[in-house]
Formats: C-alpha cells, structure tokens, sequence
C-alpha cells in the first residue's frame, strides 16, 4: 500500500522486562492507529511479548498459505555468547518485530487477517490461543500426506525459476553474512588494540620536552580513530547484519510456501488422473478436479503478486542499506582523515627563532 491509501499504523516500542518467579522475559508495545471500519476504536495500545508475535506468524501461516509470510528474528541465541537482555540485543529485536508487524499492515491481504486483528485489539490473548487447529491446517497435513510420494509433472517454469533464485540469494546472503561477522570480530580486535596503542603515546609524552606536543596529538588522533571504528562496528552490526539475516529468513519462508504450491497442484494432477481413469463412470470426481484447479490457479495468482511485491520491497530496502553502508564508511575515513591532518601541523619543523 502506499502512503495515500494506507489506512493502518502499527508500531512496536518500549520495551519492558518483567521478572517472575518462573521466568524472566520482555515485552513491547503495540501502538495501532486506524481508520478501517473492522476495528471498534481508532487507537489501540497493547503489550505483547516474543511468543505472542510467533502466534500471529503461525496463524497467519494456517489461514493463508498462498501468501509470503515475513519472518522473525530467530527465537534462541547462544547462551554465553549474546546477553538476550542486554540493550542492544532487546532494542535489534524491538526493530525486527516492528518490521515485522509494518509488513503484515502493508499487505493487502494479511492485514486483513482476523488473527491480526485479534493481535493488535486483544487485551488479553491467551483465551485466543486455545482454540484449536484450524480446518485448513488439517486439510493441508492431509494434502502433505497425500502428495508426499508424488512427483509433479508439469510445474511451470516460472515457480521453477523463482526457486532456484531464492536458493541462490539465501546462499549469496549467508556468505556475506559470514563474512560480515568476521570483519566486525577483526575491527573489535583491532579496536582494543587501538585503546591500548593510543595511551603509550600519552604517557610517553611525558618523558620529552619538545616531543610532547607532538605525541600528545598523536595519542589523541588514534583515541578518535577508535571512537569512528567503534561507531562503524555498531552501525554494521545493528543496521546490516539484521537485515541480511531476515531476508535469509524470508527466502527459507517463501521456499516453503512454493512447496505447498506444488503440494496442491499434486492433488489436482492426481485427482485429475483419478478422473481420467473413472470417466466412465458418474462419481462426481470432476467436480473435486475443478476445485483442486481453482486452488491451484489461486495458489500461483497469490504467489505471483507477493513475488512482484517482495522484489519491490527488496529493491528498496537494500538500496537504503547499501547506501547507509556507504554513507557510514566515508564518515568513518573522513573522521579518521581530519584526525590525522590535525596533528600534521604539530609535526612539522618549526622555525628557529631569529
């Protein structure tokens, strides 16, 4: 949707840590301002925590399997490694849920979900949780254990295609990613290396006359070299790995909504040729091929239009990344640059006094 016609705002912010007696965990708030008719009031604030925003992604994934659901950040951390109640690590995943909810209202389809609804309206949404597994859910563990021997025989070349993109991109992503980390783990080295470097020369300073200047500069120019490297480092790990990883995320979940796509074209090949072989006789078996043809036909209209969708947004959201990279790589080598030609003037020689 764009921002003429958007008529649903929702965003996630302060978040809260609650300590029990049997759990510690955080929760955010969910602020929803609307003016759909499907929603008693305009406003709403409500509070949710991790596990409630997994709800909504698995309901979402029941009650409509032809579209791309967006993903979560990855519940569990390595304990030991990452603090998952630090500040940055709650405020990293306060943006992902954000993103999350802010793609759910962007769609033209799933931001019309009860289950969303239910989500951003509910006080309370534990009695919401207990309902059952819903009809199209079994008919889609039915389907699966139908199809799951069945090979198909005339998948369209285009969902072959965008398969075998999504494997590539997951693939070229998780390298970078790779990658990624490991500058970040040498820049942190190389960062408290600098800390330690940058303080001989202040105390050496101390021993010289005319040095002194001189080597006090030099300590102060490498004390905001560290100061820019370790601004880079936050930028890259709160700003681009995040986004890297959500979209390896998304890739595994659109892979997976493209096999339940040939999952039901299955049902219809293999009802189709249920049919072929019972022409003869007036079971009413076309009438079940007919349905399976409209799943299908629905399947790739969905697909097809979430596809164009997530190439617009992908477009998008890495040009801003990749610009962001840029722009924070030139700040980082300009302070470093105005850092050094500062103390250019305290090294030269100065002229002997006449």
């Amino acid at each position: 949707m764009d921002g003429e016609t958007r008529d649903l705002f929702v965003t996630v912010d302060d978040p809260k840590k609650h300590v029990c007696t049997m759990e510690t965990y955080i929760t955010y708030r969910v602020m929803t301002k609307t003016t759909r008719t499907e929603f008693d009031l305009p406003e709403y604030s409500i509070r949710r925590r991790y596990q409630d925003f997994d709800w909504l992604r698995l309901k979402l994934e029941e009650t409509q399997p032809t579209h791309f659901i967006p993903p979560l950040p990855e519940k569990f951390v390595v304990k030991g490694v990452v603090d998952r109640f630090s500040e940055e690590f709650v405020e990293t995943r306060r943006r992902a849920l954000d993103k999350f909810l802010k793609r759910i209202a962007d769609h033209p389809v799933l931001s019309f979900n009860e289950h969303f609804n239910v989500f951003l309206t509910a006080k309370d949404l534990n009695s919401h949780k207990k309902q059952g597994v819903t009809l199209l859910s079994k008919m889609g563990e039915s389907v699966r254990y139908v199809t799951s021997g069945y090979k198909l025989r005339n998948r369209p070349l285009e969902f072959s295609a965008i398969t075998e993109y999504l494997d590539t991109f997951a693939l070229k992503l998780g390298t970078i990613d790779r990658i990624a980390q490991r500058i970040i783990k040498e820049e942190v080295e190389y960062l408290m290396e600098l800390r330690e470097y940058g303080p001989v020369y202040s105390t050496w300073s101390a021993l010289e006359g005319e040095l002194r200047e001189p080597l006090e500069g030099v300590s102060a120019c490498i004390g905001n070299c560290s100061t820019a490297l370790e601004e880079l480092t936050e930028d890259m790990t709160e700003d681009f790995l995040p986004v890297l990883r959500e979209y390896i995320l998304y890739s595994e979940s659109m892979k997976n909504v493209l096999k339940k796509r040939d999952q039901v074209q299955a049902e219809y090949e293999a009802k189709l040729e249920a049919a072929a072989l019972k022409r003869e006789e007036k079971t009413g078996v076309p009438t079940e091929v007919e349905k399976c043809q409209d799943k299908v036909e629905c399947f790739n209209a969905d697909l097809k239009a979430d596809m164009e969708r997530w190439q617009n947004n992908k477009r998008q959201d890495f040009r801003q990344l990749l610009m962001g990279m840029a722009d924070k790589n030139i700040q980082y080598y300009e302070k470093c640059l105005t850092a050094w030609e500062s103390i250019i003037p305290l090294l030269q020689d100065k002229p002997e006094p006449k």
